[in-house]
Parts: structure tokens; sequence; C-alpha cells
């Protein structure tokens, strides 16, 4: 790698320096992975760094920080969102900035992420008396599961902000290309614990037993009717088993089962009718084998529904940046997988896209969550152009060099 700096100071005066020192500050996060709110490191690097670029910022739901440019700019105040936790993922990338932690894995590529919004932060601080509106800068924890946006909301983060944007790396979309509609972009999720209680005994004595295997494996099956027959074609729903744990030795059938799976919806209202026949199939089902079943639901996140305006705002820059041809017009939408983006967009008018990641390298076009993923770093001159454009800045494509 180059002598360039992992870091972002004051002195960064054109585009290159600024995409390339964000590149290598992605790497530098890549190598240091931490969980969902356990992100301590990571915050002290966000901190540091905008410190460097005097740029003024507060903390925000313990690892979350705030950073804030052209405060007293008089227009439209806007926010944009990074999302900061890795996954407990072993790397089998065998990238040379790989994770030293065992273990764990920035997989979704949310380092990409904020270092695209430090590069951001970057170039409008570069051109702070220019912007028409105070922009928010939010570094976000937590998203994998934890609900940080819901904290960061509560801790003050939409204060002072009129529209909000965000936007997620996708290896499912061609590099170039985004996807950015009005209404539903990405699904809610939920999931499920299935407990089946029977009765145990000898493997060669079934007869004496009420098997919960058996029943796991026919409330399994009876579970894929969910989305094939008893809810309309219409609806885009998916309903997972994703486990089924029965400890147990060769010669035992065992006392209980226990199924854990998963549900996407693109609609809140289907959240209620879906829970709803899972229990009363699991219950059904399992009922069949003289086994019981008790079924508990966990809610996780909303759909992520655009507001238009704000959408429409959004899909202008990608054409800017990207140029006609854009919009994937063949990426079905929404995207079943879920994001937590979906609770700011709830209380402000916002836009979320997703921006193809897939440039023919074997690394960024697995899908998000695998181990041998990473970020496309291709994507931080992009996404910085887009942000930069949302707030009022053009970037300067002329120079950009990354590595």
């Amino acid at each position: 790698m180059s002598s360039l700096p992992s870091t972002f100071s004051s002195e960064h005066q054109d585009w290159a320096a600024v995409v390339n020192t964000a590149v290598r500050f992605r790497r530098s996060l890549h190598q240091d992975p931490e969980l969902s709110w356990q992100e301590t490191k990571t915050a002290a690097v966000i901190r540091s760094a905008l410190d460097a670029l005097g740029i003024p910022w507060k903390a925000c739901a313990d690892t979350g920080t705030l950073g804030f440019i052209a405060q007293n700019a008089k227009g439209r105040r806007i926010a944009l969102r990074a999302d900061i936790d890795a996954l407990p993922i072993v790397e089998q990338s065998g990238r040379e900035w790989c994770s030293t932690t065992q273990g764990v894995m920035h997989a979704c590529g949310h380092d990409g992420h904020a270092a695209t919004l430090m590069a951001t932060a970057a170039w409008l601080k570069l051109h702070e008396d220019q912007l028409p509106g105070p922009v928010t800068l939010l570094y976000q924890p937590a998203e994998e599961g934890g609900h940080g946006a819901k904290r960061m909301i509560e801790d003050g983060a939409l204060h002072d902000v009129d529209m909000i944007f965000g936007w997620h790396n996708w290896p499912g979309i061609p590099f170039g290309k985004a996807v950015c509609p009005d209404g539903v972009v990405m699904a809610g999720n939920g999931t499920f614990k299935i407990s089946l209680l029977g009765k145990g005994g000898h493997a060669s004595q079934p007869q004496a037993c009420r098997d919960p295997v058996l029943a796991a494996s026919a409330v399994t099956l009876a579970l894929q009717q969910i989305v094939s027959r008893r809810l309309q074609p219409q609806s885009a729903v998916v309903v997972s088993v994703t486990s089924i744990n029965a400890p147990s030795g060769d010669t035992i059938i065992p006392d209980k089962a226990e199924l854990g799976g998963s549900i996407r919806l693109a609609s809140a209202a289907d959240r209620q009718e879906v829970n709803e026949l899972i229990t009363e199939i699991a219950k059904s089902a399992a009922s069949a084998y003289g086994v019981e079943a008790i079924v508990e639901h966990f809610s996780r996140y909303d759909a992520t529904v655009n507001h238009a305006d704000a959408a429409a705002l959004m899909r202008q820059a990608l054409l800017d940046e990207l140029g006609d041809g854009w919009n994937s017009a063949d990426t079905p939408i929404p995207i079943m997988a879920s994001e937590d983006f979906s609770y700011y967009l709830k209380e402000r008018p916002g836009a979320f896209a997703l921006i193809g990641a897939d440039d023919g390298e074997p690394n960024h076009r697995v899908s998000c969550h695998s181990p041998e993923y990473d970020f496309n770093d291709g994507l931080i001159p992009v996404v910085t152009g887009v942000y930069s454009r949302l707030a009022g800045i053009l970037p300067d494509r002329g120079r950009d060099n990354q590595e």
C-alpha cells in the first residue's frame, strides 16, 4: 500500500486526496472490527478524524457520534448516515487488510459506509462556506439487529434535522447502478422461536414416545405453506426456518426440540397475520404428533419506506453521479433484507438507496454477510459525490484516483 495517510486532516485540499485517504481509512477500520454496542475503538477513530478536520461532534447513543457542519447556514437541514458495527463472522476474504480480530468481520460494508461519510465530511468541510444548509453526520452503532437507529433518535440525533439520507452497498446490483424507489425499498423483519415439547425415550420404542424431532420436521414443512397457500400472491413475504435444535444421543428420542426462524415482509400490516399463521400452523402440525408447540415472536425492524420528495432528490444525485442507465430496473423491489434506517424514516422525510458493488471481482459479488465479502472501495467516490450533491456541493470527479 502507498504512504498516503490513513486518517484525515484539514490540509486536504483536493478530491483525490480525500478519496485516497478514505480508502486507507476504510481498510484500517476493516482490520479492527467491533460488534454492535462494542464499537469503542471505532468511535474513537471516527472522533479523532473529525477533530483533525475541525468538525465539532458529540457522542450519541454511547458509541455513536454526531458531526456538525455549517451549523449557522439557513437552508434545509439534512442528515447523512453511516453505520459502523461489524458481524460475528470468521473472515475468509484473503485481503491484505483482513480482520485482525478473530471471529469478527466487517462482512456488510459498514467500514466502507463510515469511510464514505468521513470522505463526505472532509469535502463538505472544505466547502463549508458554500453549503446552503446545515449538515449533520450520523455515525450509528448497532445496525446489525441492535436497534442502534432507535437509540440514536432517542438520544437526539434528529434534533434540528429536516431530511435524512442513507445508503447500503449491494453486491447483488452491478457497479454503476442503484435503486432508490418511492415507498418500500427494504423489507421489515422479525424472528420466531418454536419449542416442541414431547416425551422422550428409547429409539427402539417410538410408540412409547411423543417424538419432537418428527414434529419439528412436520412443522418446518408446514410453515412453507404460509407464503404459497395462505397469503395473497401479491404479498412480499418470506418465512424461513433457519435452525432445528434437538440435542440427543444416537439411541435416544429427546423430550424437546426447538425451531428458530425469520420472517421478512414489505407491509407492516402483514406482520400480525404472518405471526398468527406461524402460531396456528405450528400448533396444529405438532398436535398431529402428540407434541405441544409453544411459539414466541420477536419483532425487529419495520420496512424501510422512502418519502417521495426525498427519493426524487436522491435519484437526481444518483443520475448526476452515475449517468443515464443508473437505475437497476432488473432488481426486484423491495429487497427482502432489512435495515434499521426504517426508524429514521418514520420520524423524518428521507430516502435510502441500494448502490451496486458488483464490478466482477469475486470479493465484491458475494453477498453481504459472507466470510469472503469485502467492500468495493470504488463506491467511496461515487457515494461521496451523491452525498455532497445532496448537501449542495459538487464533487470534483475529474480527479478521482483511489487505490
